[in-house]
């Protein structure tokens, strides 16, 4: 599996190129006192403002697209048939059209919200905010080729992962 959260991660580490442009673009105030990135720090700023969420996505998402695209070369070297890619905002980047394959794991906004603040710690109006820049979550639901339900159990939730992973992979080689 191909992570965009980890790409994300690996192009905003210390001494890249992601990172000295966040700096630039944005100030030393995205910066740790040992010249990291401070994560929540760019995310208040981008979440409260379009534009500079707008700059960041301009910066981050040719890196993204970048590291990842060598990680899928890596796997079609290895001969790999099915390669997931982990992709949380596919649709807000225009990304979709892509892959033979979207498959979307739903929740209605209303448990995203109680999510983000039990497993995030985020405030109601910080995940309301996050849940706003991206498109409705009914809207991609439409768009996806396969939906996975992730509003009940984990059991039920994997045994909806397995079947559309039949679907999709087909009978092992």
């Amino acid at each position: 599996m191909i992570d965009a959260d980890e790409a994300t991660r690996a192009v905003q580490a210390s001494g890249t190129e992601g990172l000295r442009r966040l700096a630039q673009e944005f100030g030393p105030a995205v910066l740790t006192a040992d010249g990291e990135l401070d994560r929540s720090r760019l995310a208040e700023i981008a979440f409260s403002d379009p534009d500079a969420r707008r700059r960041l996505n301009g910066i981050i998402h040719p890196l993204v697209r970048q590291w990842m695209a060598e990680r899928q070369q890596e796997a079609a070297d290895r001969g790999d048939r099915v390669v997931v890619l982990d992709i949380p905002l596919l649709f807000e980047s225009r990304g979709a059209g892509a892959f033979e394959t979207v498959v979307l794991v739903y929740a209605p906004e209303e448990l995203q919200v109680s999510r983000l603040v039990e497993n995030r710690g985020l405030t109601r109006q910080q995940a309301r905010a996050r849940i706003a820049a991206q498109m409705p979550i009914e809207e991609k639901r439409r768009l996806a080729t396969h939906v996975i339900e992730n509003t009940g159990t984990v059991r039920e939730l994997q045994a909806q992962v397995d079947r559309v992973w039949a679907e999709i992979a087909g009978p092992p080689a």
